[in-house]
């Protein structure tokens, strides 16, 4: 079980944005807590989120509670050569010949036509049930790194939005497979779904930097806030990548619960 200090009574500044990734092995996640942690958008009117990796000024001026309806859409993103591209439902290997990739990286990227679509990644790492092994098996741009290290949070650069990082060497033998999920915050109270959003891609790359598959996602629907994009499963003792592209109406809390990470009220 997790805590996640998230408890700010002000405009969020750089010292409340650190205390995010401060997680401690001691009370479990609250509906309160994840409800906070879905409702970072306060921070976009004047200035991006901080990622842990990005560097800010020790002080930050207070925000406005929100993005103005009439504000131009956040800038465009050209979308990198996505060289070995697969189908949605598609299921192909990461490395032929060996039962471990190494190191791997899961690369993201996205556009949005609404300025109010903040979107982010989250990586559930699931055991044989296709729950999480633990209530802090999972990774977000709040909990930058799973327990065994194995996974870890960061900001992209150049196309990609978001990266995670996945170290087969020291990953937990009980996770069976790592599902990689785009979520757009605030999307119950300001009304945004993934009919606002566009050019969502997966792209997985090996630890040299070369493409091993990819999947851009064609179908965007209006019903869902949050899509599992795709994932990494071991079959027979090797890794697979399956180009999912399924969405649920269900924000971070919905999908820790969805996942089975406990959440008390």
């Amino acid at each position: 079980m997790i805590k996640i200090a998230m408890k700010s009574k002000g405009p969020l500044h750089q010292s409340s944005l650190l205390s995010i990734n401060q997680t401690r092995m001691q009370h479990s996640l609250t509906a309160q807590t994840l409800q906070a942690l879905n409702k970072p958008a306060v921070q976009q009117a004047v200035y991006p989120r901080n990622h842990p990796s990005q560097a800010s000024t020790p002080k930050t001026p207070a925000r406005p509670a929100y993005v103005p309806a009439a504000a131009s859409a956040p800038a465009r993103r050209k979308l990198p050569p996505l060289v070995k591209p697969v189908q949605k439902g598609q299921k192909v290997p990461l490395q032929t010949g060996s039962a471990s990739p190494g190191l791997l990286k899961a690369c993201f990227g996205w556009n949005t036509s609404d300025p109010r679509c903040d979107a982010d990644v989250s990586a559930f790492l699931l055991g044989a049930d296709g729950k999480v092994i633990g209530d802090s098996w999972f990774v977000f741009y709040g909990q930058v790194k799973s327990p065994d290290g194995s996974c870890r949070f960061e900001a992209g650069q150049a196309a990609d939005r978001e990266v995670i990082t996945v170290d087969f060497q020291k990953l937990n033998p009980a996770v069976q497979k790592i599902v990689f999920v785009l979520t757009i915050n605030e999307a119950f109270s300001q009304k945004l779904h993934f009919g606002m959003m566009q050019d969502a891609y997966i792209r997985i790359l090996d630890g040299s930097g070369r493409e091993c598959a990819s999947y851009r996602m064609t179908e965007y629907y209006s019903n869902v806030i949050s899509m599992m994009i795709g994932e990494i499963y071991q079959y027979k003792g090797s890794w697979k990548f399956h180009a999912v592209g399924n969405g649920v109406a269900r924000d971070l809390a919905g999908l820790c619960e969805w996942y089975g990470v406990e959440v008390s009220d």
